[in-house]
C-alpha cells in the first residue's frame, strides 16, 4: 500500500489533473484543457474540465501583493495606510518648492520597498526610516521638520545635531 502524501510529493504531478473544484458538481477532480497569459502579462487564463460533469468552466490566476501590517511601539497592530504615508509627506513638505511628482514617486519607491521586503509585519519604525531617507532627497528642511517629530527633538541641540547631520550628506543626494 501506497502512502498517497509520500506519492505526491515524490512523483511528478500529472499535468492534466488539477484539483480545483467544480462550480457546477463541487467535484474535486478537473483537468486543465488550454492555459494563456493575458496580454499584460498579469494574469493567466485556464480553461477546465470537470472529469466527473464533463462541463467547462474558466478560471483567472493573478497575483496577491498584500503590504505588511505596521507594528507600532506599543506593540499594536495596524494596516498600512498610504493615506497615512502621504499626509506625513505633505506635513513635512508643507509650503516647500518640490512638485506633486516627486512626492508621488518617493511614496512609491517607500511602497515598493515595503512590498519588496515580503515580511507580514514591519515595524513603524522601520517605515519612518524609509520616510526619512526620501525626504533628505528631496528636500532638506522638510527632512528637519520630519526628523524633529519622528524623533521627539527636546531642544534647540537635537536641531543643531540633525542639521549638521544634513550638512554632511554629498550634494547629489538632495
Amino acid at each position: 500500500m501506497v502512502d498517497r502524501g509520500k506519492a505526491s510529493a515524490l512523483a511528478p504531478r500529472s499535468s492534466l489533473l488539477d484539483f480545483m473544484k467544480c462550480p457546477f458538481c463541487k467535484g474535486h477532480e478537473t483537468q486543465v484543457v488550454d492555459t494563456r497569459e493575458s496580454e499584460e502579462g498579469d494574469s493567466i487564463r485556464r480553461r477546465r474540465r470537470c472529469v466527473s460533469c464533463d462541463k467547462r468552466f474558466t478560471t483567472f490566476e493573478t497575483v496577491e501583493l498584500r503590504m505588511p501590517q505596521v507594528v507600532k511601539q506599543n506593540g499594536m497592530r495596524s494596516e498600512f495606510d498610504a493615506e497615512k504615508l502621504r499626509t506625513s509627506f505633505k506635513r513635512a513638505l508643507h509650503k516647500r518648492p518640490v512638485s506633486t511628482e516627486a512626492v508621488d514617486a518617493a511614496i512609491d519607491r517607500v511602497t515598493h520597498q515595503l512590498y519588496a521586503l515580503g515580511e507580514r509585519e514591519v515595524g513603524s519604525r522601520q517605515v519612518g526610516e524609509m520616510v526619512m531617507q526620501e525626504l533628505l532627497k528631496l528636500d532638506k528642511v522638510a527632512y528637519i521638520r520630519f526628523a524633529s517629530v519622528y524623533k521627539s527633538f527636546q531642544d534647540v541641540g537635537d536641531f543643531a545635531e540633525a542639521v549638521k547631520a544634513v550638512r554632511r550628506t554629498p550634494a547629489g543626494d538632495n
